[in-house]
């Protein structure tokens, strides 16, 4: 195949990086460029809820000056992603709509659950050891300015990744006021820290020894450099090493920082929070190893595009861990995983057998899938109200890989695969979701019903189902001895909205066994 160049910018909240990655043949990326300059873009927002002019300015200048610089490289494909700063900014609509006028880039704002997701990607395209650390316990930090995400890992799966509102910046700019000495603002950070861990500890890590601790975020990886001469691609120190390092930096200030570590002045403003979360961390989940990637958010981009052009095949299945944490949230809310194997065997059939028809895609398919495996968590709160306490407990709950409207299509499939189903005009007035999304959530309702009716009483009755179309009609043949006089007569009910919605008749046989 013939050299391409693809060049991926993340604006985050205290850095703005581009790297400009050389595509050819079935290898991995060549990274050819990397520029990077330093924002505060966070603090902007922490202190006024908005980016202000000054910055949104010098971005301008930065993101132009990119733009040079890839149509040196004549890129023949860029993406540009902001992260937190850009996210929680109060006026980001119009921000990017400013920036993207002023510099004819056009700007992906990621969700938090697409951003972390991203520094996940992120880190398994830049490190080998990947697979391996994740194979045991372990937990993955990402420490943001405003908040921290923890995702928990045991044998290669994803098992919860939760958020939790402190952060690095957040924390120094409201606990230092407070603070009396370097002793008593320590002792604060551990104390807020400990209660938000304990909480997770007792709902999710449960009685898992978590070996392996990877953090990303905080500006600690130049500190731990200091102390491990070797290069690599992720650096590690053990608890004891890191003990050492931790009581040589928790004492001093930004310029003793600067000074003793050969560390430019603005990387070490966040060190010695960053420093005390991961002790820690590293005291409550009982991790002995600290991992610390080398890695930006543009590397996940890279590897995104890689795999999506078919320059190289995914070294993990991500699309497995947004489904092992939408069955973490399953089980938390005491849902029926048999009921949910049945329904997901079913329903997968038949969006397969009708592709040609709903012309979905594989995105879509992930997203049935899950309102399957969501789709009566609403229970645990309701037996009279399921749809709408399901809904919102999907609102409410991140599903890391997922962007809000991702989310929000799956809720109202949930929602609607037990209440009236609205026309798109009158759930325009409550949603931001476009006609397209608006016709998926259609779709995907219409198979969530009529699949659902095959397991009505909850007894996987129709296990063994066979998936046939020809012309109009949509053949159901269930190989069964059972009584299926419900589940024939609840299926008929909800044939009528699958008609509507894909033109097509649906059938139900049943075969009796010999």
């Amino acid at each position: 195949m013939a050299v391409k160049y693809f060049a991926a910018i993340g604006i985050g909240s205290t850095v703005t990086d581009m790297k400009i990655f050389e595509w050819g043949g079935r290898k991995p990326a060549r990274e050819v460029e990397n520029v990077s300059t330093r924002m505060n873009l966070g603090l902007d927002v922490y202190q006024t809820g908005r980016i202000g002019s000054r910055h949104v300015e010098e971005l301008c200048t930065v993101l132009r000056s990119f733009r040079q610089i890839m149509q040196g490289y004549k890129v023949d494909a860029y993406r540009i992603c902001a992260t937190s700063a850009f996210r929680e900014s109060r006026n980001m609509l119009i921000l990017r709509d400013y920036v993207e006028k002023q510099t004819g880039l056009r700007i992906e704002v990621l969700s938090n659950s697409e951003q972390r997701f991203m520094d996940y990607k992120s880190i398994a395209s830049v490190s080998s050891e990947f697979e391996t650390i994740i194979q045991n316990a372990a937990a993955i930090v990402d420490i943001g300015s405003s908040s921290m995400q923890i995702s928990l890992f045991d044998k290669d799966k994803l098992i919860t990744t939760q958020n939790i509102r402190i952060g690095s910046v957040t924390t120094r700019e409201h606990l230092a006021p407070l603070m009396k000495n370097s002793e008593h603002f320590e002792k604060m950070v551990v104390e807020l820290l400990n209660h938000e861990l304990a909480g997770f500890a007792k709902l999710y890590q449960k009685d898992r020894q978590i070996k392996n601790l990877i953090v990303i975020g905080g500006n600690l990886l130049e500190l731990m450099r200091q102390y491990r001469s070797e290069s690599r691609e992720i650096t590690a120190v053990t608890k004891n090493q890191f003990q050492e390092i931790y009581e040589n930096v928790i004492g001093l200030n930004q310029d003793e920082i600067s000074e003793r570590f050969h560390i430019s002045f603005d990387q070490t403003g966040v060190m010695v929070p960053s420093a005390i979360y991961c002790r820690a961390l590293m005291e409550n989940l009982g991790a002995e190893t600290l991992w610390l990637p080398d890695y930006s958010i543009c590397d996940g981009m890279a590897y995104d595009y890689g795999v999506k052009n078919g320059y190289i095949q995914n070294s993990h299945n991500f699309e497995e861990d947004i489904i092992a944490a939408a069955r973490s949230i399953a089980k938390r809310y005491k849902c029926s995983q048999a009921h949910i194997r049945n329904l997901e065997e079913i329903a997968l059939l038949v969006f397969d057998r009708m592709k040609k028809i709903h012309g979905m895609g594989k995105r879509e398919r992930l997203l049935l899938q899950i309102s399957i495996i969501l789709h009566n968590c609403g229970k645990f709160i309701s037996l009279e109200d399921v749809s709408e306490c399901a809904f919102n407990i999907i609102m409410a709950t991140e599903i890391i890989g997922l962007s809000h409207a991702e989310r929000e299509m799956i809720a109202y499939t949930v929602k609607f695969n037990t209440s009236r189903f609205l026309s798109y005009e009158e759930l325009s007035v409550s949603t931001a979701l476009t006609k397209s999304q608006y016709m998926a959530v259609a779709k995907m309702t219409a198979i969530l019903r009529m699949v659902n009716a095959l397991d009505r009483t909850h007894q996987q009755k129709c296990k063994n189902v066979t998936v046939t179309l020809r012309e109009h009609e949509l053949k159901l043949t269930v190989a069964s001895q059972a009584d299926l006089s419900l589940e024939i007569g609840t299926f008929q009910e909800k044939a009528e909205f699958f008609e509507e919605i894909f033109h097509v008749h649906p059938v139900f046989k049943q075969r009796k066994q010999i």
